[in-house]
């Protein structure tokens, strides 16, 4: 008979994350180290980071990172871009040849912006613009996938275990005030470059521990509102929900928390202010289809901070920590003490609790 510590025990994937309150520059080899330690909840199928504050020389551009499959490809989906967009920077993402990584696409760096005639045409503004055109290439343009799109920030995903993909990528070569990290352990979902954490649009970006088993609900309202999941996870739903319902309906965090990991009725019942109590109700109505139900655990990183969240029942780990001017976010406290061994204030957030950090403003 097999005992504990014989097995894996697939309880997910593992996250990561951290923030300097400050705005203070980080190096990616920080985040890196975080997640040797949790390297079981991984199998090698997918590792990845997002990185806020590493473009400031192209802070104003909107920085897509793509993945091609050969050199045709690219240039498809270039001549598409030029149409639309002033492209400032075209350029190879830089990477180094490890033999941990293998059968790599084409991994390229563009820095745009919307030509002002062609938003003006469109009657749309930028970032939706822009949003329209990530889900074009990717559910139109075979061969093309934008898996990065914000301003000032970056993903960085590939197959592989995370610390294998920071030394492909070169993450030692940037710095930036707030870092997640993502090791993959697929379940139901194949392991391919596209499919591995974070998953990103505009300036949000997702790394989830769980399952989702409300995919299909989910997914069946989100698209009707212009998204199309294409990607072959879950996970997706979570970044585009997050992108509706604080980008498009313009919800605070702690509201959009409230739908997602919506407390159950008879805790919103049970509240003592009226005000509270009808605005949870109404929340629960009106975005019934985007409550995610299954165990999760997920970091929200965003401009200027990151939302770290659990489901409302708590079966995912999730662990926080401070210590000094930043906040750590991870799996398993062994993570967070390899980034920082003196920590303090260590908790585990509530089911359903959100754990909100933001970067001092103008610091970034």
């Amino acid at each position: 008979m097999k005992l504990e510590g014989q097995i894996r025990i697939p309880s997910g994937c593992a996250i990561a994350a951290v923030i300097s309150r400050e705005g203070k520059r980080i190096n990616g080899e920080t985040i890196a180290e975080a997640m040797k330690p949790m390297r079981d909840r991984s199998n090698g199928l997918g590792g990845g980071f997002a990185a806020y504050g590493i473009y400031p020389a192209y802070k104003d551009f909107y920085a897509f990172h793509m993945f091609f499959d050969c050199r045709e490809t690219r240039k498809s989906c270039e001549k598409l871009l030029k149409e639309n967009f002033e492209i400032v920077k075209s350029e190879i993402l830089p990477t180094r040849k490890i033999p941990e990584i293998t059968d790599e696409p084409i991994v390229w760096r563009y820095f745009v912006d919307p030509f002002k005639s062609t938003l003006a045409s469109s009657q749309l503004d930028a970032d939706e613009f822009v949003a329209r055109t990530v889900m074009k290439i990717n559910q139109f343009l075979d061969g093309a996938y934008v898996f990065s799109s914000g301003k000032n920030m970056g993903a960085f995903k590939a197959v592989g275990y995370p610390e294998d993909v920071a030394r492909f990528y070169r993450l030692e070569e940037y710095e930036g005030y707030s870092w997640t990290a993502h090791g993959r352990y697929p379940t139901n979902t194949p392991g391919w470059w596209g499919g591995a954490h974070p998953f990103a649009l505009l300036d949000y970006s997702v790394v989830h521990n769980g399952e989702i088993s409300s995919y299909d609900a989910n997914r069946r309202f989100i698209e009707t509102f212009g998204y199309k999941c294409s990607l072959q996870t879950d996970t997706e739903v979570i970044t585009y929900i997050m992108d509706y319902l604080l980008r498009v309906q313009k919800l605070t965090l702690e509201e959009a928390a409230d739908v997602v990991a919506a407390p159950f009725w008879t805790s919103i019942d049970s509240k003592q202010d009226a005000e509270e109590r009808e605005k949870l109700r109404y929340l629960r109505a009106v975005f019934s289809s985007l409550l995610i139900t299954g165990p999760f655990s997920i970091v929200l990183g965003f401009s200027g901070g990151f939302m770290a969240l659990n489901d409302r029942i708590k079966l995912r780990s999730m662990v926080v920590a401070e210590k000094d001017d930043k906040t750590y976010v991870a799996s398993e406290e062994a993570a967070i003490r390899a980034m920082e061994e003196n920590v303090e204030n260590v908790w585990a957030p509530a089911g359903g609790e959100p754990v909100i950090v933001y970067a001092k403003e103008g610091t970034y």
